[in-house]
């Protein structure tokens, strides 16, 4: 079954990019296992030990089942050194490693991270800062069932569900940032409207706020990115907000899923640095800090129920919520956390952005892990 599910080329794409980072293999430190069928190992690399979750099977034909690499802790690491593997990347990067305390950001370490990234579907986190701000306001409840009204493009839980299926607004939440459902994102943001979600962006400290207005849903994004709207989007890269907005409302009837071109998107990225969400690693951070001074409980947990990272990366960590975003050419990552230590919260932000060609996302989840694990220090 794990060479069906991980076929070779596969495996071998994420050799060269352990080694890339880590070094060649020299050998296993130590092995644990309960029933001699699961088990961890430790693997020593050059320039460190990678800890490795390893399931056999019971007959010759299911030798592995499953092996995941859940961390990786490099001799000697600081976060210069990061900061140069992340320098060293094609295309352009950025992180920041902060303390929050209260409404004061503390930098610890960063790079690039007062510059725009396109971040991918991190825009999620200003529609849940805004559908918790509704909640906090009285307007809506958790509980509140609501009708599924915008199918998307992508969408790991909500594909091909029926139109107008009842959930909750619970629910629509723990989907757009746990897998990062693209319907429940949509269906929220026409819920919410989409100037109260802008507003909520300016409220919560955006720098630029202009490049995300109008605040695209997905399938508007989606559909202008691709072959069906090509005098659309040139238009509406060209125009100012105000324009841009009319464009969207008067072709509201064409840009629907039905017309979303998914061809477009297999030759690599497309257009994303016009055509996207943006926020520089700093933006990032005030928007964690306005979603922590919310206080809202189902809102965190919905944060921390993908945590990006794996367990033994969030093993420091008291509390760890987490919200990525990806397309091509774009990958971006973004946790916040209340250390287990001292109570106190740090949030560890990085954006990879590489309009030539797709980005591997094996090496920047490594190099989060890496912030996380100096930042958990």
């Amino acid at each position: 079954m794990f060479r069906a599910e991980v076929p070779q080329s596969r495996f071998a794409e994420i050799t060269r990019s352990l080694i890339a980072q880590y070094g060649r293999p020299l050998g296993v430190e130590s092995a644990q296992s309960a029933d001699g069928r699961s088990g961890t190992l430790k693997l020593r690399f050059e320039k460190g030990t990678a800890t490795v979750r390893l399931d056999v099977g019971a007959t010759a034909d299911e030798r592995v089942t499953g092996l995941l690499i859940t961390g990786f802790t490099v001799d000697g690491d600081d976060f210069h050194r990061i900061a140069g593997d992340l320098a060293g990347l094609p295309g352009a990067t950025g992180f920041l490693v902060a303390e929050i305390d209260g409404d004061a950001i503390r930098t610890i370490a960063s790079a690039n991270a007062d510059r725009q990234y396109a971040v991918g579907s991190t825009f999620k986190l200003y529609i849940l800062d805004e559908l918790a701000a509704q909640i906090a306001a009285g307007k809506r409840r958790w509980r509140d069932v609501v009708l599924l009204s915008h199918s998307s493009f992508s969408s790991a839980a909500t594909a091909n569900w029926p139109k107008d299926t009842p959930v909750t607004l619970q629910t629509l939440a723990n989907w757009m940032i746990s897998v990062s459902d693209n319907g429940a994102a949509d269906t929220l943001l026409h819920l919410l409207g989409r100037d109260a979600i802008e507003a909520r962006m300016r409220a919560a400290g955006h720098s630029e706020p202009s490049r995300n207005i109008p605040f695209l849903s997905t399938v508007e994004a989606f559909a202008l990115k691709g072959n069906n709207f090509t005098a659309e989007r040139a238009a509406f890269i060209g125009a100012d907000d105000k324009a841009q907005r009319r464009l969207i409302d008067a072709n509201a009837g064409r840009l629907t899923l039905a017309n979303v071109d998914g061809v477009s998107f297999t030759a690599g990225p497309r257009f994303i640095g016009e055509l996207e969400w943006f926020a520089s690693p700093r933006d990032i951070a005030r928007l964690m800090a306005d979603l922590r001074r919310r206080n809202s409980a189902p809102m965190m947990a919905a944060m921390a129920i993908n945590n990006g990272v794996g367990p033994v990366a969030a093993e420091p960590w008291r509390y760890l919520g987490y919200k990525g975003g990806s397309e091509n050419g774009v990958l971006s990552m973004s946790l916040l956390g209340q250390r287990k230590s001292d109570g106190k919260w740090f949030v560890v932000t990085a954006s990879w952005n590489n309009p030539e060609a797709n980005v591997e996302t094996d090496r920047l989840v490594g190099l989060v892990r890496r912030l996380l694990a100096l930042a958990a220090k």
